[in-house]
């Protein structure tokens, strides 16, 4: 497989670059073409503005307007392309960063702000039915993804009953409201805990129980997130009053 590794951490000597490193090397064993997106180390600019579109000056920013009309004609910053061009290529994206403030980092909310544009990661039709492609359908879908995460809180506080919150819920907007949405199937995500304060001996358990899951990482089953046009439903997007009768919140989206 291609395997496109984006790395969101500031120090590549911490235990995140660590992984990083063992992890495309084990990619790379077992045969597979690894590149790495790298956004600190590039100095990746976070920022949406009118120069990714090549709006003109006094012209009012409708940035969905402007990103699907810069996306196809050609006009996006070159920047944005070479990032589009390599989720083109890639048949997984491997997404790693820590953390922070129950979110990812601003330069990757960024990365996906300034790469994900409309007619490219949202916004696209069906040809025929004429219905928004989204949620199990899009252009990327058939790209596998896996996010890796680094967190200093320790597992149990971000389990079911942990005062952090369970950390699939604190990842269902990135799984399922970007990735799931843009038709990629999204693997169960690989977490680390307590990782600020990891010994010497748990970092290189840290590193072995990825490679595990890298080994499995072009045949492990997705989780099972409902499709928007699967049946499930209606059309004002709503889940039909048979499916998980009296259920709410963000599991009644994942089929049990």
């Amino acid at each position: 497989m291609n395997v496109l590794w984006v790395f969101a951490h500031p120090e590549p000597r911490s235990l995140s670059g660590t992984l990083r490193a063992d992890g495309a090397r084990v990619l790379r064993e077992l045969g597979h073409e690894v590149r790495t997106t790298d956004l600190y180390a590039m100095r990746w600019n976070p920022v949406v503005d009118r120069a990714d579109f090549a709006a003109a000056e006094g012209e009012r920013l409708i940035v969905g307007d402007a990103s699907e009309r810069a996306h196809c004609g050609g006009s996006l910053s070159p920047d944005i392309r070479t990032q589009q061009d390599e989720l083109r290529w890639a048949d997984a994206v491997v997404l790693q960063f820590p953390l922070w403030w129950y979110g990812m980092p601003a330069i990757l909310k960024g990365w996906f702000d300034r790469v994900f544009v409309k007619g490219f990661a949202y916004g696209v039709r069906d040809p025929g039915t004429r219905r928004t492609r989204r949620y199990g359908d899009g252009l990327l879908r058939g790209t596998r993804a896996l996010a890796v995460v680094t967190a200093g809180a320790p597992e149990p506080s971000i389990g079911p009953r942990g005062v952090n919150g369970d950390i699939e819920q604190l990842l269902f907007p990135l799984l399922h409201g970007t990735l799931f949405y843009t038709g990629m199937d999204v693997l169960p995500p690989f977490v680390v805990s307590g990782a600020d304060r990891m010994s010497d001996d748990g970092c290189a358990a840290a590193s072995e129980r990825l490679t595990e899951r890298l080994r499995t990482l072009a045949t492990a089953a997705p989780i099972p997130f409902r499709p928007q046009d699967g049946g499930d439903y209606d059309d004002d997007l709503v889940l039909r009053p048979e499916v998980v009768p009296g259920g709410s919140g963000l599991g009644v989206h994942v089929r049990r």
